[in-house]
């Protein structure tokens, strides 16, 4: 049961970095002038793109939580630091999607970029790109891989992928938060 819920959540971050590339395209091409996919992505997202942002906070801190107390996977000090990003998302991208406040994602969004930023360091001490922090090598170490589905699934790449997606539902929610009587409705 536990090898098949990691691949489970392997395979949702799969799918979650085939979402966020697609999100980064629409961000890359509204950048260089082309705004109908981004009208399009927001005019089909809006009004979900909090509970987006709530569905993978809570898949990713539901996942940290069963990595670490069923699986008994020893987080290492970085993925504390992670965690602190994620676990509060998952709890206030829920109040806001309940109340429809999409002025809050303006402020939510440093936690997903700090988070990823730690991801990203995480990883690259994980592959020995860099070298460990003196930090790190107490206890269970941050180079450890615990899981790695796919040949490149580790636990800061799921983490890495859900910060990412969490950047890209919340800076919707956030750019659009003043334009909510300007979105077409049906009727």
């Amino acid at each position: 049961m536990t090898h098949a819920t990691i691949v489970a959540l392997a395979v949702l971050g799969v799918v979650g970095q085939v979402l966020g590339g697609l999100l980064i395209l629409v961000g890359l091409a509204a950048a260089a002038g082309a705004r109908g996919p981004l009208r399009a992505l927001r005019s089909a997202l809006w009004g979900y793109e909090l509970w987006a942002a709530f569905v993978v906070a809570a898949i990713a801190t539901g996942g940290s939580l069963f990595l670490s107390e069923i699986a008994h996977f020893v987080p290492c000090e970085l993925c504390w630091f992670q965690r602190i990003a994620m676990y509060p998302l998952s709890i206030v991208t829920l109040l806001a999607a309940l109340t429809g406040d999409h002025r809050v994602a303006r402020y939510l969004l440093p936690l997903p970029l700090v988070g990823a930023g730690v991801s990203v360091y995480h990883i690259l001490v994980e592959n020995h790109v860099i070298a460990t922090p003196q930090g790190c090598q107490i206890g269970i170490g941050c180079a450890v891989k615990w899981i790695n589905e796919f040949g490149y699934m580790t636990i800061p790449t799921l983490a890495l992928t859900a910060f990412v997606l969490l950047i890209g539902f919340l800076a919707l929610a956030a750019a659009g938060s003043g334009e909510a009587a300007s979105v077409p409705t049906d009727g």
